[in-house]
């Protein structure tokens, strides 16, 4: 009995993690497929096992946790899950569970739109609040995020006293390309799928961000009305339209299991065709009545059943390995294919990651393999069927873009183009630099400064400052108008004055970060400084190691660093820290701050730890000084009190600030 409850802890926790890395993080490290399995698993052993229960077990929790970065909203109506069904028989047993209940229900079938589960709050036809889900009791609001999406009604066509709304917020095929397309421009993390990108844009605290990704919703429920009496699914998404809500699309009322099964097929047939992601289909009793008889568990709805469609993969032929070279010079490589249909698209080129990742699978141009699309986005070879030779690719040894011998160095898998004029970093490098977590310059996104590049007005980092309204108008350029030109020169002026910080994030140094470049700011406070510290001094800076020290030293020893920083100053560009500290009574201190603290958010906290010399930290290790803890603290506050690393509350904390 010891294995079997050693296997159920051990499940659990995995599930917990990765359903942390979803939900909250926006960060998935396993495809669904292989997390529903384990869920599946887990349920089963519990349910053979009512003596290991747990009452903070996944099988009983929905979704995620509110993000202290936004105000807490508790639902009045709970956001239930869905029960999963991954087989035609497992569909039949929900009907017979149904029909245990009630006598001859009619059934409601729409697409499972794969995004982020939100509620939408009016009062007299007004728009008054925007939620996630959060764990299904409690969701963050969002409302500024949800204003800014094409599709949320702000009034409605009928004056309703009030009504809650559920729908899911999700990210149009077609937008999801543009935001990788720019994420990989600038050397980013790209994100997996549409539904961690929708996730992720619509939890950004600023909303002019989250206006840019594309974003769009579908409304599935009325969670409550007042003024109006509803008694079935499909009349309540007919009213929602009459309101002027985006329905979720294709809903069908069937009269019995059969055909809501034959409408599943049909939707998932059609997959390939929709502009959104869809992950299943839903069956839903349809009269309101009748819910309330089937009821509900711990977690789900006994009156519907979420069919999840599986994976799909398919072998093909690899003609060719694409080499492209990164902003930070790294060589990636990408698979050609054979053109394959899969998942509903056309398939023919995948990401076979690095070198190492070609050794393992033994890859080969000519090789047949298995392509599967990650989160049924992403294509990616799985395996090789058939080896067509005996040679594993090889990166190539020289640059495809400057010729120059490329490097593999010590316990990095990346082998990198290490030449600081190569072409292909130049349009990438200006990017980064651009961007809004370095000198945010508003105007120069990665269409307009390609324009740019490709027509001469900037050869390098430092012609960004040598721009003029003349010298951009003279190129006469379609679309350059004289607002459009104006903007440009004035936001390239504002970033002049920004930290110190901003402009060492900005340089693209290698291993170097937002947290590292504003950590080594604020320690040295101007460039100069930096530019003469040694790798003892900046290991001095409590979150850097050798390798990062190692790196800032070498990069301001290249006389490319050093003309493109005699060119900034001479340009205006502020190179000293703007980071006040009101007193040092912090100094040497690192605080890791986890939780839900009571009245303050986490940044907050964060700020004012900074103010008073202090730094934060993500992590535990025996360096922290405090861990700050608020509710649902979690593995951060377990490491804190096994390394002995002192807690604190929020009370603690104002009183150490007082």
């Amino acid at each position: 009995m010891n294995d079997i409850k050693e296997k159920i802890e051990e499940l659990r926790k995995t599930l917990k993690y990765h359903s942390d890395r979803y939900y909250n993080d926006d960060a998935p490290e396993i495809e669904d497929y292989q997390y529903d399995m384990m869920m599946r698993e887990l349920i089963k052993l519990e349910e053979k096992y009512p003596e290991f229960d747990e009452p903070d077990s996944p099988t009983k929790r929905v979704g995620g946790k509110a993000d202290n970065s936004f105000e807490n909203v508790v639902h009045t109506v709970r956001m239930e899950s869905l029960q999963d069904a991954f087989s035609k028989d497992e569909i039949r047993e929900f009907e017979k569970r149904v029909l245990d209940v009630v006598n001859k229900p009619k059934y409601c079938v729409e697409p499972k739109i794969d995004g982020l589960s939100v509620s939408l709050e009016y009062e007299n036809g007004v728009f008054v609040r925007g939620s996630t889900r959060g764990d299904g009791n409690v969701g963050e609001d969002v409302s500024g995020n949800i204003k800014v999406i094409r599709n949320v009604p702000l009034k409605l066509n009928k004056n309703i006293p009030y009504i809650e709304v559920r729908g899911e917020v999700y990210m149009p095929k077609k937008s999801f390309d543009k935001v990788v397309d720019r994420q990989l421009l600038n050397d980013e993390k790209p994100f997996k799928n549409p539904r961690n990108a929708a996730a992720g844009s619509l939890r950004q605290k600023d909303s002019k961000v989250t206006a840019t990704r594309g974003l769009d919703i579908f409304i599935f429920n009325v969670q409550r009305v007042d003024g109006v009496t509803l008694t079935s699914h499909k009349q309540s998404l007919d009213f929602l339209k009459e309101l002027g809500f985006n329905t979720v699309p294709n809903y069908t009322l069937v009269d019995n299991i059969d055909s809501a099964i034959a409408e599943i097929d049909k939707i998932g047939e059609s997959r390939g065709d929709l502009e959104f992601d869809i992950d299943g289909a839903v069956i839903k009793v349809d009269d309101f009545e009748m819910r309330k008889a089937l009821g509900s568990t711990a977690k789900f709805p006994k009156w519907a059943v979420a069919f999840k469609y599986p994976p799909e993969e398919k072998q093909t032929k690899l003609v060719d390995i694409e080499i492209a070279v990164g902003r930070t010079g790294v060589l990636t490589p990408t698979a050609v294919l054979e053109p394959v249909h899969l998942a509903g698209t056309t398939v023919s080129r995948a990401t076979l990651h690095n070198q190492d990742f070609i050794n393992e699978k033994g890859i080969a141009v000519g090789d047949v393999v298995t392509v599967r699309k990650a989160g049924d986005i992403i294509p990616e070879v799985l395996c090789v069927n058939e080896h067509n030779s005996d040679k594993i690719y090889e990166f190539p040894k020289y640059c495809p873009s400057c010729n120059s011998e490329v490097v593999r160095e010590n316990d990095e898998a990346a082998i990198r183009c290490i030449n600081p004029d190569c072409p292909a970093q130049l349009l990438r490098n200006l990017i980064h630099f651009c961007s809004r977590d370095a000198m945010d310059i508003e105007g120069l996104g990665p269409a307009i400064l390609e324009t740019f590049v490709n027509c001469n007005l900037i050869e390098k980092t430092e012609d960004i400052y040598s721009l003029t309204y003349d010298k951009i108008d003279s190129a006469q350029l379609e679309g350059f108008k004289e607002k459009s030109i104006n903007n440009i020169i004035i936001s390239i002026e504002k970033s002049k004055e920004n930290d110190l910080g901003k402009l060492i994030f900005a340089l693209g140094i290698r291993h170097i970060g937002a947290k590292a470049g504003k950590l080594l700011s604020d320690h040295f406070r101007d460039i100069d400084s930096i530019i003469n510290a040694n790798v003892d001094d900046i290991l001095a800076i409590d979150g850097y190691g050798d390798i990062m020290a190692e790196s800032v030293v070498e990069f301001f020893k290249l006389q490319k660093t050093v003309d493109l920083i005699k060119s900034l100053k001479s340009n205006g560009v502020n190179m000293f820290s703007k980071t006040e500290v009101n007193d040092t009574r912090f100094s040497g201190m690192t605080f890791v701050l986890t939780g839900t603290l009571p009245t303050l958010k986490r940044a907050e906290a964060g700020k004012i730890i900074e103010s008073f010399g202090g730094k934060t930290s993500s992590s535990v290790s025996k360096k922290t000084t405090y861990v700050l803890a608020g509710d649902e603290a979690g593995s951060k506050l377990d490491k804190a009190n096994s390394l002995g690393i002192k807690v604190i509350d929020e009370n603690e904390f104002m009183e150490m600030i007082k």
